[in-house]
């Protein structure tokens, strides 16, 4: 396989300041957000947290993935289309981690070329390339769980 030379298309930047009870601000200004524990944890009720803003970003990321797929199929997708991100932390031993569950519905399709659209976004997501191999990523259609193809996960036992 040809190796092609990574490019960089856009980069981000975000300052935090007080860690889960600071505040965080990206270099735009757009976001500018209090940061809290989750508030099921003790946190604050009106202020988010890491893993809210990680959710968000994935189900956005993912849903643009299926986007590239569709329109690479000559598919077009419902603008209903919906891509649910669930962000879990949790605690082994002393260190923290992160797993995720996306839900997809794509509202035009039927279940099989769902599925099918699904792990090929997998495949080429951005959060989906970084996290592999980092964190429990879950893939569904409607609520049901689907399993990846190997090459979709290739040498990743950690992800479902």
């Amino acid at each position: 396989m040809a190796s092609t030379e990574k490019k960089t298309l856009y980069t981000a930047d975000a300052t935090a300041v007080g860690g889960r009870s600071g505040h965080v601000r990206s270099a735009t200004g757009i976001i500018d957000l209090e940061m809290s524990v989750p508030e099921g944890l003790g946190g604050k009720k009106n202020a988010t947290n890491p893993e809210e803003l990680f959710a968000a970003g994935y189900s956005s990321c993912f849903q643009q993935a299926l986007l590239v797929i569709a329109q690479r199929a000559g598919d077009k997708l419902d603008p209903n289309t919906e891509v649910k991100c669930s962000v879990s932390l949790f605690q082994e031993g002393e260190a923290y981690g992160l797993s995720a569950i996306l839900d997809v519905d794509l509202k035009a399709f039927d279940e099989q070329k769902s599925v099918d659209m699904v792990r090929q976004a997998h495949t080429i997501c951005p959060y989906s390339v970084g996290t592999r191999g980092n964190m429990e990523v879950e893939l569904r259609v409607k609520g049901k769980a689907i399993s990846l193809k190997a090459e979709d996960n290739a040498g990743v036992a950690s992800q479902k």
